[in-house]
């Protein structure tokens, strides 16, 4: 049986808006993270990631009380990210109602937390973000953690492989050079991670047209993510949808989108 490839809609979160920018600065406003969370689950999209990217650098929790209403708000999987540091933290989350928890800077710090998360709360729930960029014009890559702001020296790839052997079901690899630009995915690094693990890899980084998400999923990404494409209508996820079908590949199609009126009926 082929496995349907998804689309995930990424709200990157800082003071409850969704920002967006490009190489993990000049963040812009893009709207209300409930209402785009509910937007994108009835276009369409198979998940939503919320990814609180000033929690790690404030050192504190993700928004509970965000991820609670944005969960009410969706019938597709979520999965949250952010200042996850401990297994309470990640089962906080998922009582708020997440589905998955993704974790990355602590992760590094302490590459055994993704074990226990995975015995505590099943290797299903956990993903392991990896933010990686190229090094000079060679064929590797090196992780920077703290919203891409450390270095950590740790090679991309490895990193990757330890994460899965250590219980992460599921990888969220972005190219820290792609991300924002609209030029395309890494399709080189996806493609290197994905042939060397063995669960699903989500593609971030890159998405400016439906030929760069063809491309990457057909490069080895379970699921490409899409962020600023979908906030700034570059793309719509039904003709998206429609133009990956076209191309061959398997899709959940979506029933007919909402209009925007009916969307914020839904989310109050």
């Amino acid at each position: 049986m082929t496995l349907r490839k998804r689309i995930i809609a990424c709200l990157d979160v800082t003071n409850g808006r969704v920002v967006k920018g490009t190489r993990f600065v000049d963040l812009v406003d893009a709207g209300d993270p409930v209402e785009l969370a509910a937007r994108y689950g009835a276009e369409g999209a198979d998940e939503i990631t919320i990814l609180d990217v000033g929690a790690t650098v404030d050192a504190r929790p993700a928004l509970l009380d965000l991820i609670s209403r944005a969960a009410s708000a969706l019938d597709v999987p979520l999965a949250v990210g952010g200042g996850v540091r401990s297994v309470d933290d990640a089962a906080a989350l998922l009582d708020a109602g997440a589905d998955k928890v993704a974790v990355n800077s602590a992760a590094l710090r302490d590459p055994a937390l993704v074990e226990r998360l995975a015995d505590h709360l099943g290797s299903q729930s956990v993903v392991v973000a990896i933010d990686a960029a190229r090094v000079g014009g060679n064929h590797a890559w090196r992780v920077r953690s703290i919203a891409a702001t450390e270095e950590t020296g740790r090679d991309a790839v490895a990193w990757a492989r330890e994460a899965v052997e250590r219980g992460a079901g599921e990888l969220l690899v972005t190219s820290i050079d792609r991300d924002g630009t609209r030029s395309g995915y890494d399709l080189e690094l996806t493609a290197v991670i994905a042939a060397g693990v063995r669960v699903p890899l989500i593609a971030s980084g890159g998405a400016g047209s439906a030929s760069d998400v063809a491309d990457v999923l057909a490069a080895g990404a379970s699921a490409a993510l899409l962020a600023s494409t979908l906030h700034f209508d570059i793309l719509r996820i039904g003709p998206l949808k429609e133009a990956l079908a076209g191309r061959g590949l398997s899709v959940r199609m979506p029933a007919n989108a909402p209009s925007p009126r009916e969307v914020a009926a839904w989310v109050g």
